[in-house]
């Protein structure tokens, strides 16, 4: 190893853990941190002595490395030689909780069943939401972690989770998990030592003697949960002081300018890895780095020690990524993803939830001009990374418009945001969505909402019916979920299908009968995995339930067929003539891939003239997503049906 700073010590202990390993092992990894050395201690340079605590993580690198079963090494040299494989058309992603997707009752094991549920959608990686062991209830959904190196014990064991990536590797599914950076659970035992006196534990938090700092730092703190958690400081008896809890009063953050902090936790990353995970879901990320006078979010530092992560990762595990979860605007988003210095350094993934908010927009605006400025603004990311799309997730849908993208449209943002909540919420007039309100802040009139893709479609509504008009509404709820989906698939990056929406599962009913459930109306939209439902959309492909199974199916079998989908290549959206079309174009060597989709309930026509504009010729075409020529007007225009998307690309 040849790595500037690196001491003799430190090389003589590296000598001694790898001493057992083959040859050509110890190569390989000599070579690892040569390659990715300057990148960890550029990314510590927050910390007074970088370059020792590089020597600390790499000494840990080394172990994990040593440990790192055989399997898990031939998976990290053929990641070596595909890097791009999570960026590929054919990868396609399923998120879920693991109780609520596996048989009842069965845990991870369970989990394992439903592979060839996946497999039949087209799934390359599952994304299982917080199972680490958490405190006892609440728990925040599970993000209030206790142990990093224990599983839930209603879901097994930490062997149990060891054997579903294996089985999950074997079908080519990679596993995602999370980790949860920012905080801890109160009954973590680091929290537990700070509590009963440790000095060394109760520097791994914020913790102040009285009010003074922490009401200095809130003068400039946005609230996360201002209904059921206020304020962001907890006064602790035990700890005799005040800690910093952004979340919940039972979530301690962590003090990550403590470089003790950062070796904890990369270190428990590399254990993770070598569980046989290869996607960590980085929670609250940009919540890391705390700086007076800020709202303490995408402070610089966070991208630098996700660099020096990273880099630590790579040099033992490199089959491992990360995936940003930073619920931010467009100019903060993308440096997730590395821009300026740390380009394609950060995180390889990233979550495009303006996406979602867009397309949510568009369905009940029947209008694309604001998705079209607010989507087209978005800085270029590194052509080694990729998004997160969809349609649905676990979590709420916050209206996230920016005030200036919608003045650029003449619209009123404050007014727009108001408009989503009450039509989703079903109380605008002639909206058939049946979503919850979820956070609502009357002060600001802030409100988000709860309620699952199909029933913010309208479905539910429309299956209810029994008069002449419920054919028609079941047709146009099942064409607006797909159309959203088609959007969502057609992005490029992983395109993510939140457990149930492969059926068109509706809002659970009985969402609170869970008593820790009850006040969180978010678990209406996290039901159990049906299998009747599973079994009936299987069954009969011209119900409702069967032609979006049948269709998500299509959309992963059609999406693995078109290289112009690699996420190497970006989608840019253009102005289409028609308010009522959503535009984008995908320009790879191939040739261009034009998507239109029309957000709206009536029949519309794109221009031919435009369309070449784009770089095809509409006579010249064919419609990827059922390869056909489109429907051409006489007059060469191009003919849309009722939500119909259309993938043009050249045969």
């Amino acid at each position: 190893m040849t790595p500037a700073g690196l001491t003799g010590s430190t090389r003589d202990e590296i000598a001694r853990l790898l001493a057992g390993l083959p040859a050509h092992r110890r190569t390989t990894f000599e070579l690892r941190v040569d390659r990715w050395w300057d990148d960890l201690v550029e990314g510590l340079a927050p910390y007074p002595e970088p370059t020792a605590v590089a020597e600390r993580v790499l000494l840990l690198a080394a172990a994990a490395y040593r440990d790192r079963d055989d399997d898990l090494h031939l998976l990290d040299e053929r990641r070596m030689l595909e890097p791009d494989w999570f960026q590929r058309p054919e990868m396609v992603g399923y998120a879920a909780y693991a109780e609520r997707f596996a048989p009842e009752g069965t845990g991870l094991p369970g989990v394992g069943e439903r592979v060839e549920h996946l497999r039949q959608l087209g799934v390359g990686y599952l994304h299982l939401m917080p199972l680490l062991r958490p405190r006892p209830a609440p728990n925040d959904g599970g993000y209030a972690v206790a142990d990093y190196r224990q599983v839930r014990a209603d879901l097994g064991t930490m062997e149990d989770l060891r054997a579903l990536a294996s089985r999950l590797r074997a079908e080519g599914i990679s596993l995602c998990l999370d980790l949860v950076l920012n905080h801890v659970a109160r009954e973590h035992a680091w929290a537990a030592a700070a509590r009963a006196g440790d000095e060394r534990y109760r520097r791994y938090f914020h913790v102040y003697p009285d009010r003074t700092v922490p009401d200095a730092y809130e003068r400039t703190l946005p609230e996360v949960f201002p209904d059921f958690a206020p304020g962001s400081f907890t006064r602790d008896d035990e700890l005799d002081g005040w800690v910093w809890t952004t979340f919940n009063t039972y979530q301690w953050d962590l003090a990550w300018d403590n470089p003790d902090v950062f070796c904890e936790l990369a270190d428990v990353i590399l254990f993770l890895a070598n569980q046989g995970v290869e996607v960590l879901r980085l929670d609250a990320i940009a919540f890391l780095w705390k700086r007076m006078g800020t709202p303490c979010q995408n402070e610089p530092e966070v991208h630098q020690l996700t660099q020096a992560l990273r880099a630590v990762a790579r040099m033992t595990a490199p089959a491992l990524i990360f995936k940003a979860e930073a619920i931010v605007g467009p100019n903060e988003v993308v440096h997730y993803l590395g821009q300026g210095r740390h380009h394609g350094k950060v995180s390889d993934l990233a979550y495009h939830n303006s996406l979602m908010v867009q397309v949510w927009s568009m369905l009940a605006s029947r209008d694309s001009r604001l998705a079209t400025h607010a989507l087209g603004r978005f800085p270029a990311v590194p052509t080694t990374t990729a998004w997160i799309t969809y349609l649905r997730c676990h979590d709420d849908i916050g209206w996230a418009i920016d005030d200036d993208d919608a003045r650029a449209v003449m619209l009123d943002g404050w007014g727009h945001r108001g408009f989503l909540s009450r039509w989703y919420s079903g109380e605008f007039e002639g909206s058939t969505a049946e979503g919850l309100v979820f956070q609502h802040n009357p002060a600001t009139g802030d409100m988000r909402i709860s309620g699952s893709a199909a029933s913010l479609a309208g479905l539910g509504t429309a299956l209810r019916r029994t008069d002449e008009g419920a054919v028609p509404a079941v047709d146009e709820a099942v064409a607006r979920l797909l159309l959203g989906y088609t959007v969502v698939f057609g992005w490029g990056g992983i395109p993510v299908v939140w457990s149930g929406d492969e059926v068109a599962a509706l809002n659970d009913e009985s969402w609170a009968a869970t008593p820790e459930h009850a006040a969180d109306n978010r678990w209406a939209h996290r039901p159990r995995l049906d299998d009747e439902l599973v079994a009936a959309a299987r069954r009969d492909p011209e119900s409702a339930v069967g032609r979006v199974y049948a269709g998500m199916r299509h959309l992963a079998l059609t999406r693995a067929s078109l290289p112009h989908l690699h996420a190497s290549v970006q989608a840019a959206v253009v102005a289409s003539p028609d308010p009522g079309i959503f535009a984008v174009v995908r320009r790879h060597p191939v040739g261009p891939m034009l998507m239109l989709y029309n957000i709206t309930e009536t029949g519309r026509e794109v221009p031919g003239w435009w369309i070449r504009e784009q770089g095809l010729n509409p006579a010249q075409v064919i419609d990827a997503l059922n390869g056909y020529p489109p429907h051409l007007a006489a007059d060469g225009s191009l003919y849309l049906s009722t939500y119909q998307p259309v993938w043009l690309v050249r045969p």
